[in-house]
């Protein structure tokens, strides 16, 4: 597992779609992950450090994991199936360490939240992560050098099928990269 930060929220100005952006924290490698409006920006306002006048949904996970005893410990991108990312959000209540399926939307607002670490399968990085071409300032999926992988290179149809994220990427301006939420 590769510990990741949220780098920034990005609206698409061609259908308005938002997407949040995971960088590796040790490394220039990113993970573009689409998400829903309302995620994005539960995400964002506590990135903000803004609080609306009424608990969110996220809001309202957090205390009643914490109100029943429980912490969360941190939340993992744990998987990838075609276009669809899955995560899990690591708890421990009762002396027992829990992990709950979630969207990934839904555990990064909670992460922010609890202020927990998170993290990413080295296979769904291998397959979705994106490198920067130094040259070109082009989106690269993969790994970004061809080498093999535990979770193996994307395949073309892979790739063909997240042409979208790498659209998407290829216009953003990376030299803010750092303002996270700031678009959202």
């Amino acid at each position: 597992m590769h510990e990741m930060v949220i780098d920034s929220i990005r609206v698409s100005l061609l259908n308005y779609s938002r997407i949040v952006i995971l960088k590796e924290k040790d490394a220039e490698r990113f993970l573009p992950i689409w998400i829903g409006q309302p995620e994005a920006e539960a995400i964002a306002l506590k990135l903000q450090d803004l609080t609306p006048p009424r608990p969110m949904t996220h809001d309202l996970l957090h205390h009643l994991i914490g109100d029943l005893g429980g912490v969360v410990d941190h939340i993992v991108v744990s998987g990838l199936d075609q276009e669809t990312f899955f995560a899990k959000i690591v708890m421990t209540a009762s002396d027992k360490t829990i992990a709950v399926d979630s969207r990934p939307s839904d555990a990064l607002a909670l992460a922010v939240r609890a202020k927990v670490p998170i993290y990413a399968e080295e296979s769904v990085l291998d397959r979705a992560g994106v490198h920067m071409d130094a040259e070109t300032g082009k989106a690269v999926v993969g790994d970004g050098d061809g080498r093999e992988s535990a979770g193996g290179p994307p395949t073309e149809s892979e790739i063909e099928r997240m042409s979208a994220f790498k659209d998407f990427i290829d216009t953003l301006d990376l030299d803010d990269i750092g303002d996270a939420g700031k678009d959202a």
